[in-house]
């Protein structure tokens, strides 16, 4: 099938194109290219692009955001349209589109540089030279990466399907205080948004996952702890990323020894 999107767009694409992108943050207009109709935020960076065939779809979607659009590549089909920010993906209608536009504005919130420019922001002025003062330090930047997590992971545990943000832990695949810096502190690629006592497992090194997510338990896990966290029914971790995966290499040494 031969894909036409308006070029031009008309008056239904745009309107459903500036509803889905006002909706999810992105609420600056930019000058139309051809049959793109442009958004940005004044909140997170990059740009979306969107195209689009009256009444409802289906629509392309790409972006400036390098970030972005790795994670959308790996979710919906490729678009078969060079957009503003190169490759486009594939969207069947308004409503997809209205999903793919929420998660591109969660992943500008939280992928790098984010996080870590909200947190040098918000740290600028406030003094390290006590033990103290740098616990505060720490604290702020605790709070940047769980505000990150929730943002990367839809507020869901990805192991368990948990929602309750009061039983949701904000956990690094390589702990805080082995990070080689700050950028590695808050990058959401170095952490995991588990339900606590997942948390405390992979803190512990009694869990670790496989690149497919699969689950590995360490032989120092009791019995009685692997059929509370129901081990054997073939949970798996969804949504990893290549950044993850590669710092999982480093933590499943550590639990399997």
């Amino acid at each position: 099938m031969t894909l036409v999107f308006q070029s031009p767009p008309g008056s239904i694409v745009r309107t459903l194109a500036q509803k889905a992108a006002w909706d999810r943050g992105f609420s600056l207009e930019l000058p139309t290219q051809g049959q793109w109709l442009g958004f940005a935020s004044s909140t997170v960076p990059g740009e979306i692009w969107i195209a689009g065939s009256p009444p409802h779809g289906p629509f392309a979607l790409s972006t400036t955001h390098a970030g972005i659009a790795a994670d959308l590549a790996g979710s919906y089909p490729a678009g078969g349209l060079p957009g503003p920010g190169g490759t486009s993906i594939l969207l069947r209608d308004d409503e997809a589109l209205t999903q793919a536009v929420d998660r591109a504005w969660k992943l500008a919130g939280s992928l790098p540089p984010t996080p870590l420019a909200a947190f040098e922001a918000a740290t600028a002025t406030l003094p390290r030279s006590t033990e103290a003062e740098r616990l505060v330090i720490q604290r702020i930047g605790q709070q940047k990466f769980r505000e990150a997590l929730f943002l990367y992971w839809d507020s869901c545990c990805p192991l368990t399907g948990i929602t309750d943000p009061a039983l949701l832990r904000a956990s690094h695949i390589i702990p805080w205080a082995e990070c080689t810096s700050d950028a590695e502190r808050l990058d959401v690629a170095n952490g995991l948004l588990l339900s606590s006592l997942w948390d405390a497992a992979f803190d512990a090194h009694l869990v670790s996952f496989e690149d497919d997510g699969s689950v590995i338990a360490s032989p120092r896990l009791s019995l009685a702890a692997s059929l509370i966290l129901a081990i054997s029914s073939g949970l798996r971790l969804k949504g990893l990323s290549e950044g993850h995966k590669a710092r999982l290499y480093w933590h499943r040494a550590r639990t399997l020894t």
